[in-house]
């Protein structure tokens, strides 16, 4: 049960929906954008096509950096003033990408913006560690990304509806205006579940230490990279998806209809995950879902190979809809592994876990996209590559019980 106070009334569902829209910010943050992406390089004058990437790159960077930050923070200062500055940043850092008026301030906004909303996507976590262990942790995150999963569904069409009526500077407006009610609604209805007297003094030495003991911990520093391997393929994924659905295959403004069915096959494998995990457990469900990533991947490769990297529109969903599905099972399975064993570190493991993974995701899937060559191949290589070393890890980390720290 959530704890409760005498002026907080948030029952378990609220909790869920809150946790789910902090996550979102993220999500929504990269996906509505997808559609504005080459109207923004126009306006700003960005030379190469692919440039155009570096929109969502530099949001992943900043964040990769705020979340060494917001964990610490908020064990000893409390998750909610974490999140207080956080959002903060990332407000500010939209309003400096909504009146850019070149390149290089857009990408120092959108930075900024990775840089504040990391604390939602770390404090997110944390506030989930302190409240649910093992097996249930992983099905209060699968029911967080059920509701997660409807932003991709829904923000990049969110985001050509905006660009009928208006240019892509509203998109930013928009960002801002929901990141303002987030604060807010946390503000007010959830409690701080870290209270003064069990607040760590912040220490650098004491973090030092701690970071030690966290690296020394197999289970934790082995799902962390397996989350980054899996991430460096999805993120490939969100950098070169406009560029094959719009450019490559011609959708126009359809795009955002393909990208959100695609989204669909994430939010059921959340479902899913949700009502298996329970029976079945998180290493077996992953360790299957990357298998199937591996060898459908591997099969697609040949197929596409054989168009030149250029397969029937039809063949590419149904590809992607498959891996996509895999990775809503992973999604939330390996960041509950990584954190299991950080019971009195929950904050500072989420800055570890999240920040690792992302920078090992990061400058792989910076790799993928930049690599779109008007062919799927680097694509479907990528997920061949990074799925078959995240089977590896996982073999190295082997199956037995976790040492709680």
């Amino acid at each position: 049960m959530i704890p409760q106070t005498d002026n907080k009334n948030m029952v378990f569902g609220e909790f869920i929906a809150l946790m789910a829209l902090m996550m979102s910010l993220m999500a929504l943050s990269i996906d509505i954008m997808l559609p504005a992406l080459s109207q923004i390089g126009h306006d700003l004058k960005v030379l190469h096509d692919n440039d155009n990437q570096l929109i969502i790159s530099f949001l992943f960077l900043g964040f990769a950096l705020g979340m060494v930050v917001y964990g610490p923070m908020s064990d000893s200062f409390g998750r909610k003033s974490a999140v207080y500055l956080g959002l903060s940043i990332a407000i500010a850092g939209c309003f400096m990408s909504l009146f850019s008026e070149s390149y290089f301030f857009m990408l120092l906004g959108r930075f900024l913006q990775g840089l504040g909303l990391a604390s939602a996507r770390i404090i997110t976590v944390a506030l989930v560690r302190d409240l649910y262990r093992g097996d249930e942790m992983g099905k209060v995150m699968s029911l967080i990304m059920t509701i997660f999963i409807l932003v991709p569904i829904l923000a990049p069409t969110l985001g050509q509806g905006i660009l009928f009526v208006a240019d892509w500077r509203m998109i930013f407006a928009f960002i801002l205006g929901l990141s303002m009610l987030v604060l807010i609604w946390f503000g007010i209805r959830q409690i701080e579940t870290i209270p003064v007297a069990k607040r760590t003094p912040f220490s650098f030495t004491d973090i030092f230490q701690n970071l030690l003991l966290i690296f020394k911990n197999k289970e934790v520093m082995g799902y962390t990279i397996m989350s980054g391997l899996v991430f460096s393929a999805f993120l490939g994924y969100l950098n070169s998806t406009q560029q094959i659905f719009q450019d490559l295959y011609q959708l126009g403004a359809m795009f955002p209809i393909y990208f959100g069915a695609l989204a669909i096959a994430v939010g059921l494998a959340s479902l899913f995950n949700a009502k298996f995990v329970m029976i079945y457990g998180m290493q077996t469900m992953s360790k299957y879902a990357l298998l199937t990533i591996g060898v459908v991947s591997i099969l697609f490769f040949f197929i596409a190979f054989q168009s030149h990297g250029q397969p029937h529109l039809w063949q590419l969903m149904t590809f992607l809809a498959i891996v996509l599905f895999c990775f809503g099972i992973l999604m939330g399975n390996l960041n509950a592994l990584a954190m299991e064993p950080l019971g009195k570190m929950a904050g500072l493991g989420a800055s570890l876990v999240g920040a690792l993974s992302t920078f090992i995701a990061v400058p792989f899937g910076f790799i993928i996209g930049q690599s779109y060559n008007n062919s799927i191949l680097p694509l479907v290589l990528g997920f061949v590559i990074f799925s078959l070393l995240s089977l590896a890890t996982m073999f190295w980390i082997g199956a037995k019980k976790p040492i709680q720290l």
